[in-house]
Formats: C-alpha cells, structure tokens, sequence
C-alpha cells in the first residue's frame, strides 16, 4: 500500500493507538481522528462563534495545533478532552480579537445554527401552522440573540451543557472547574438567559 494512503484498519483503532502511530510518523493515522471527531467538534465552536466559517477556521486551527503538540499529550485525559482544550482557547481568543475588530452581526450564519435546525424540521411539514411557526420562529431570534450576549464562559458552559447535553462532571473535567463552580456557572447563565430573554409565550 502506498504511504500515501491512510490504512482502512486504523479506522478501528483507539485513539492512544492513532496517536502513537502518527508519532511514528505515519501522519495520516492523525487524519482518521479529525475524522472521528471534526463534526463534534465543529458542532460545539458553531455555538460558541455563531458562524459557520469561523467555526470551520477555529476548528482547523485546532486540529494543526494539536497535530503539532501532539507529542506532549500526556494521556492523563481523552483525546477529544485534549482536542476541544485547544478549540475552546482558540474560540476564546477569536472572539476577544473579533470583538475588538468588528460589532458582532447576528446574522454570520444564515443557515442557524444547530439547535435552530432541528427546531426547524420539526415545523416543515404540511400540516405546520404558520401562526405557530412565526412564533417559533421568533423564538429562535430572541434565542440567538440571547445566547450572544453571554459572556464566552456563560455561553460555553450552556452549549456544553443544553445543546450538547454532557454531563456536570464532563463539563467540569473538560473546563477544568470544580463540579460547584461549574453548577454556579450554569445557574447564573440561565438565569441570565431568562432576564434576556423576557416573557415569551409557549
């Protein structure tokens, strides 16, 4: 097989075991793990960045970073714990830098983003009433435009934990906080969202 062609077995390999096959210098065994983990990873800088492209940007970003500290990792975490350490510093700083280059546009991403889409199917069949759509519609900006006012900390603890649905203790490994400071984070960031939010009509 030429070297230039990743091997189908690694597809089932851990990633401690792609990870010391791409430390051999077999660098594509790393391509196997930006496959396995690229959409997840993509999916939580969408909530963070709230655009498409500077999700896809960040999370390539990611990627290479890792790639080139990859022999520093210390196995002391999961990978992906690893990994999304990276993107969450490089969202964090992104957002720093974009704040201070240009007023953020809620509308970057004129597809929505996840949490929207789903919202979205579930209201496109023929029977949908279009009273009860512009509503949900409605909804979904006074959402968008909450979600956008958090701080980068108040939002990232409600994507990981409302959009993605890991756990408290997940959480607080991945941000490195104790399982109280992260409960404190979350309960101040949904009771910052309600504030945002108002008074809506279910």
């Amino acid at each position: 097989m030429p070297d230039h062609e990743p091997n189908e077995e690694w597809n089932e390999l851990p990633d401690e075991e792609l990870i010391r096959i791409t430390l051999t210098g077999e660098t594509r065994a790393f391509d196997v793990l930006i496959r396995r983990y690229s959409r997840r990873l993509h999916a939580m800088l969408l909530q963070m960045l709230s655009s498409e492209a500077d999700a896809y940007d960040v999370a390539q970003e990611a990627f290479l970073r890792a790639f080139r500290s990859l022999r520093y990792f210390n196995k002391k975490s999961a990978f992906y714990t690893w990994l999304y350490t990276i993107a969450a510093n490089q969202a964090r700083n992104f957002i720093r830098k974009r704040k201070r280059d240009r007023a953020f546009s809620i509308d970057d991403d004129e597809n929505g983003t996840p949490m929207e889409k789903d919202s979205e199917l579930a209201d496109q069949g023929p029977d949908a009433d279009p009273v009860r759509s512009a509503h949900i519609a409605d909804i979904k900006k006074r959402l968008r435009k909450a979600m956008e006012q958090l701080s980068p900390a108040h939002r990232e603890v409600v994507t990981l934990c409302d959009v993605m649905g890991l756990s408290y203790q997940e959480i607080s490994k991945l941000l490195h906080v104790s399982e109280g400071t992260l409960r404190s984070r979350i309960f101040y960031a949904h009771k910052q969202l309600q504030s945002l939010l108002g008074d809506i009509e279910r």
